[in-house]
């Protein structure tokens, strides 16, 4: 039986319970990783982290609340331990950036295997940063993601047919000064309006 000492402590974040349980219960198979928590939101990443201090945060993306790329952030802060591990479905280059500028050490799309999952976790452990090789290429092939922050900002405030005073009040900005970002990033996009720009944003993995 293996070393309590040596087991590797690892924090699940899935909004989907039944991917949660059973990423778990795969895990807790392997003799050297023990599941110490589980959380369905990103807000409760953090809270979790601090109070059962896994070696390996493994985090989706798509968390109700903070995403998983903002836990990751917050992660960087306030548990810099902890390594971060981002397991998603959507394998977009701009999400692939964004998480390494977050200072994860992994990223995975969710159709591999549970052995490939496990052996992730020791090697970014140990020290690794790991990246599904296809995503890697996609993701260089891509080129960078021409919105700054704030124009990612901006088009994220923008979805479910916010007006520019909505943007505006959310993020305390001026209705000019956000008519200004929402048009820089139309045209760095290439498209016609904002809920185009907003599209291709999010297909791109950049918002």
């Amino acid at each position: 039986m293996t070393d309590d000492r040596t087991l590797i402590r690892v924090l699940l974040a899935e909004d989907q319970g039944m991917m949660r349980g059973a990423l778990a219960l795969l895990l807790g198979m392997e003799d050297d990783i023990e599941v110490v928590a589980q959380v369905a939101t990103g807000d409760a990443v953090v809270g979790a982290v601090l109070a059962h201090h896994p070696h390996v945060a493994l985090l989706d993306i798509e968390l109700p609340g903070l995403s998983g790329l903002d836990a990751a952030a917050e992660l960087r802060d306030r548990a810099p331990g902890c390594r971060v591990l981002i397991l998603t479905t959507f394998g977009r280059p701009g999400y692939l950036r964004r998480a390494m500028e977050a200072g994860a050490a992994g990223f995975l799309v969710k159709d591999g295997p549970v052995e490939e999952l496990a052996g992730t976790i020791r090697r970014v452990l140990a020290g690794e940063t790991v990246v599904d090789p296809a995503l890697a290429a996609a993701a260089l092939s891509a080129g960078p993601d021409p919105l700054t922050p704030r124009e990612r900002d901006v088009l994220a405030a923008a979805a479910d047919g916010a007006t520019v005073a909505d943007i505006a009040a959310v993020l305390h900005l001026s209705e000019s000064t956000v008519r200004n970002y929402l048009s820089a990033a139309i045209g760095k996009t290439g498209t016609r309006n904002r809920a185009e720009a907003l599209r291709e944003a999010r297909d791109r993995g950049w918002v």
